[in-house]
C-alpha cells in the first residue's frame, strides 16, 4: 500500500506552472510560478475547482495561495492497519483503519426524507466487515466488486457483525493516501464543500505550484528548522507527526518573525523622524499638575492627590513630549487607575505649546465622556475641548471641522469621524489613542497621518494589561508604562461565584437595589440561543428578565445593534432610565456609570480572566457597595472553576493578565485580540517553546531591518512575501475590529 505523502494522486493540471527547484534565494522563480499562487481557483483546473469557486469564498478561499495556506485545524492519525479478527477485539465505537476487499453493494432509501444508504461489504483473510454511509450518494460511483479499499471509521459491533459507520476511505490503487491509513488533515468545512473534495484539492495544488519558494535565508531561521516548502507539504500531510510538529515550528517562527520585522521597521523609521519638542519648565508644569489634581477633587468632593503611578507616568511624558524623537508610549492599567488623567496633562501640554492633540476613543459614548472628563479637568486651564462623533449634527459636525483646520481647537476627542479624509488640523503634535487594541495600525496611522506630513507623538492606552511575557513580544516596539495604584478611595467589589440554579437571592437583591437608584449589569456570553450551543443569549435573557423583574425597566446591548442603537441604550442606563442591562461583552468597554452596583455575568467559564474583570471594573464605581457574581455550573476542582476562582480572590488586573495566560484553554489567543495585533495562524504566545521563537524572531528581525527601518536588498525575496505572500496580513499590522 503506497502512503508516500509527496506521492501526488494525479498528474498536476499541465496549464499549472510549478515553481522552479533551484535555491530561490540566488535564483529568482519564474514570472509566470509567482502569477501561478495568485490564480482564482475557479480558474485553476484544480480538482474541485468548480464547488470552490462556488462556496470558497466563506472560508476566505479565493486563489491557490489561500488554498495552499489553508492549514488543518486538527489531524486524526489513522495509520494503523488492523485485520477483521483484530477490529473485533477493539470497542465498541473506537476509531480504526483496515485493507478490506469490496464483495458486494448495496443501495436503498430509508424511510429518513428519503435519505440513500449505502453499504459497502468487505472482507480479508481473517473476516468479513461492512461499511454503511447516509446521504452520500458518490459512494456507489466510486465503489465496485473486487477493489481493495482502505476504510478508517468508528467501529459498530452489530450481533456477530461488525460494521463501519460513514467512514473515510480511500481505493488502494498505488496513490498516495489522502483520506485514510495515514496522519489525516481535518480542515474547516462549509455547506457544499466535503472533506473529501478539499484534500484532494490542497494535494493537487500543493503537487502543481510546490515546492513553495523559499524566501528566507537558513542564518535567519531557528537551527534546524525545515525549509517553507517542505514545511507546508508537510502540515497538510505529514509523514509523521514528528515532520507535522517540525513543519508548524517553521510556519509559527515565519509569522512571529514577520510581526516582529514590523515592530522594529516602524521602531527605526520613527527614531529617524523627527517631531516638535514640547517643552514645559517647572512652573508651567505644577499648574498644569495643580489644575488636574483640583478637577478630580471637585468631582469626588474631597482632597486627593495624584498616585504614585501616575505621577511616574507623567514625569516619563514630559520627558518624551520634550524631546525631537516622537513618543510611542503604551499606558497601561486597571479601569478607574488614572490613565485619563494622564492623557489630560499630556493634552495641557500640547496646548499651552500652541499645538494640537486628538484623543481617538472607539465609541460615541466613549469619546462624550471622555470629552466630559477632559472638559473637567483641564477647565481650570482655559483649555476648551472639541468633540468630534459620527451623532452630530452637521452644524455641529462643520462648527468642529472649521475650528480644527483653523487651530482654534487644541484639544479634540472623537470616534473614527478623526480620521475621515476631510478631517485637518493646523498643528497637530500629540496622538492618544484610547483602548488601543481595538484599532489597527492603518487606522492608527491614518490619525498620525493627520498631522500634515510631521510626525506626532503617540500615546496608546489600555485598560487590558497585557501578561508580562506576552508584553516582552507584543509591545517590543513601544515604551511602556503601567498604572498598577488601585484608584484612590475605590471601594473594593465583593466576588462571588454562584451555580446558576441558586440565582434567586441574587435577583431579590437586584429588586432591591432598584429602589436606591442603583443599577444592575447582566452579561451573557451569545447574542442569540443556537441549536449547537446551550450558553444563556442576551436577546433571551432579555426577554426572561422583563418577566422575572418586572416592573424594573430592562434594556438590552450587543454587538449586531447599529453602534447608535447601542450607544442610545448605554446612555439611558447611564441616565437612569433603565434598572437593568443585559449584554455581552460591548459592556466591557463602556460608559463610567458611578449607580452601578451589581454585575452579574451568566456562564463566566466562557470568559478570559481579563475580560472577567474588565467587566467586574464597570460596578464599584460610587460610593455605594457592588457585588459581581459569577454563575456557572464548572465544578469544583475543575480548571474553570480554577480561574473563576482566581478572579474572586485577586482584584490586581496585572496579576491576572499572568493568571490567564497559565490557566487559559489551549486555542484561546488571549493578548492576541487585546493586543491590536492580527491573529496569527499557527503561533501561540500562550506557548511557552513560541514565545522562545519569538524571541528568536526578533534576533533575526534587528539584523535583517536597515537602520532605515527598510529591508536590506538581499532579502527582496522576503520583501515580496512580506508585500503580497502569506505573511502581508501579519506585516501590515492589520488588527480584528473591536467587539
Amino acid at each position: 500500500m503506497a502512503t508516500n505523502p509527496t506521492t501526488a494522486t494525479s498528474s498536476p493540471p499541465s496549464s499549472v506552472p510549478r515553481a522552479i527547484a533551484a535555491d530561490p534565494l540566488t535564483q529568482r522563480p519564474e514570472p509566470a510560478a509567482v502569477r501561478g499562487l495568485e490564480t482564482a481557483l475557479g480558474s485553476s483546473r484544480l480538482p474541485g475547482a468548480t464547488v470552490l469557486k462556488r462556496v470558497g469564498g466563506r472560508l476566505g478561499l479565493h486563489t491557490v495561495r489561500d488554498l495552499i495556506f489553508n492549514l488543518p485545524r486538527r489531524y486524526e492519525d489513522l495509520r494503523e492497519v488492523r485485520t477483521v479478527a483484530a477490529l473485533r477485539e477493539m470497542e465498541e465505537g473506537a476509531i480504526a483503519t483496515a485493507r478490506l476487499q469490496v464483495t458486494g453493494l448495496r443501495v436503498e432509501q430509508t424511510f429518513r426524507r428519503r435519505v440513500q444508504r449505502t453499504t459497502a461489504y468487505l472482507r480479508d483473510e481473517t473476516g468479513e466487515a461492512e461499511a454503511t454511509w447516509f446521504g452520500r450518494r458518490f459512494i456507489e460511483r466510486r465503489l465496485r466488486e473486487g477493489q481493495w479499499v482502505v476504510v478508517s471509521g468508528r467501529l459498530r459491533h452489530r450481533g456477530f457483525g461488525l460494521t463501519f459507520d460513514d467512514p473515510e476511505f480511500q481505493v488502494d490503487d498505488g496513490s498516495a493516501m489522502l483520506h485514510a491509513g495515514r496522519i489525516v488533515p481535518v480542515y474547516r468545512l462549509t455547506d457544499g464543500l466535503t472533506a473529501r473534495t478539499l484534500r484532494a484539492a490542497i494535494r493537487a495544488a500543493l503537487d502543481a505550484y510546490g515546492p513553495y519558494a523559499e524566501y528566507l535565508a537558513p542564518a535567519y531561521r531557528p537551527p534546524g528548522s525545515v525549509g517553507i516548502g517542505e514545511a507546508i507539504d508537510q502540515a497538510h500531510y505529514p509523514a509523521s507527526f514528528d515532520a507535522r510538529d517540525s513543519a508548524l515550528r517553521r510556519l509559527a517562527y515565519d509569522e512571529l518573525l514577520a510581526l516582529q520585522i514590523g515592530m522594529v521597521s516602524r521602531r527605526r523609521q520613527r527614531s529617524l523622524a523627527e517631531a516638535t519638542a514640547m517643552g514645559m519648565d517647572d512652573a508651567a508644569d505644577a499648574a498644569i499638575r495643580s489644575a488636574i489634581v483640583s478637577a478630580i477633587s471637585e468631582r469626588l468632593g474631597e482632597e486627593v492627590a495624584l498616585t504614585l503611578d501616575q505621577l511616574r507616568a507623567m514625569d516619563a511624558v514630559r520627558a518624551d513630549l520634550a524631546g525631537s524623537e516622537p513618543m510611542l508610549r503604551l499606558l497601561q492599567g486597571d479601569v478607574g487607575s488614572g490613565k485619563t488623567a494622564v492623557a489630560a496633562y499630556g493634552a495641557a501640554i500640547a496646548s499651552r505649546c500652541g499645538l494640537q492633540a486628538a484623543i481617538l476613543a472607539p465609541t460615541d459614548l466613549l469619546a462624550r465622556q471622555h470629552a466630559e472628563t477632559l472638559d473637567a479637568l483641564l477647565t481650570g486651564l482655559g483649555i476648551p475641548i472639541t468633540l468630534l462623533v459620527g451623532s452630530l449634527s452637521s452644524a455641529g459636525t462643520n462648527a468642529a471641522l472649521e475650528a480644527m483646520a483653523a487651530g482654534q481647537a487644541s484639544v479634540v476627542v472623537g470616534t473614527h469621524a478623526l480620521i475621515q479624509e476631510r478631517v485637518a488640523f493646523a498643528r497637530l503634535r500629540l496622538v492618544v489613542i484610547d483602548e488601543q487594541h481595538r484599532f489597527g495600525v492603518e487606522q492608527r496611522g491614518r490619525l498620525e497621518a493627520k498631522a500634515g506630513g510631521e510626525q506626532p507623538h503617540v500615546l496608546l492606552m489600555t485598560a487590558t494589561p497585557i501578561p508580562r511575557t506576552l508584553g516582552q513580544v507584543l509591545y517590543a516596539d513601544l515604551d511602556v508604562t503601567d498604572l498598577r495604584t488601585p484608584p484612590a478611595r475605590r471601594i473594593p467589589v465583593r466576588t462571588g461565584i454562584k451555580a446558576p440554579d441558586s440565582l434567586e437571592s441574587t435577583w431579590q437583591r437586584v429588586r432591591q437595589e432598584a429602589p436606591l437608584g442603583h443599577r444592575t449589569f447582566v452579561v451573557v456570553p451569545l447574542i442569540e440561543a443556537t441549536d449547537e450551543d446551550d450558553a444563556n443569549a442576551a436577546e433571551e435573557t432579555a426577554r426572561q428578565l422583563r418577566e422575572r423583574l418586572a416592573p424594573l425597566r430592562v434594556g438590552l446591548v450587543h454587538g449586531r445593534l447599529r453602534a447608535a442603537e447601542r450607544d442610545e441604550e448605554m446612555r439611558r442606563f447611564r441616565d437612569g432610565q433603565l434598572d437593568v442591562l443585559v449584554g455581552t461583552t460591548v459592556v466591557e468597554v463602556g460608559v463610567d456609570v458611578p449607580e452601578a452596583t451589581m454585575m452579574i455575568i451568566l456562564d463566566a467559564d466562557r470568559f478570559g480572566l481579563a475580560q472577567l474583570h474588565q467587566l467586574r471594573g464597570r460596578v464599584g464605581r460610587g460610593h455605594a457597595e457592588s457585588f459581581c457574581v459569577l454563575v456557572s455550573a464548572a465544578p469544583e476542582g475543575s480548571a474553570a472553576r480554577a480561574r473563576l476562582e482566581a478572579v474572586q480572590r485577586t482584584r490586581d488586573g496585572f496579576a491576572l493578565a499572568d493568571a490567564d495566560l497559565e490557566l487559559r484553554r489551549e486555542g484561546d489567543v488571549l493578548g492576541l485580540v487585546q493586543s491590536g495585533l492580527p491573529t496569527l495562524r499557527v503561533a501561540s504566545l500562550q506557548r511557552q517553546d513560541h514565545r522562545e521563537l519569538a524571541t528568536r524572531a526578533r534576533a533575526a528581525a534587528e539584523r535583517i531591518v536597515g537602520p532605515d527601518g527598510a529591508l536590506e536588498r538581499e532579502h527582496d525575496r522576503l520583501r515580496s512575501e512580506l508585500d503580497q505572500g502569506w505573511l502581508a496580513r501579519i506585516a501590515s499590522g492589520d488588527a480584528p475590529s473591536g467587539a
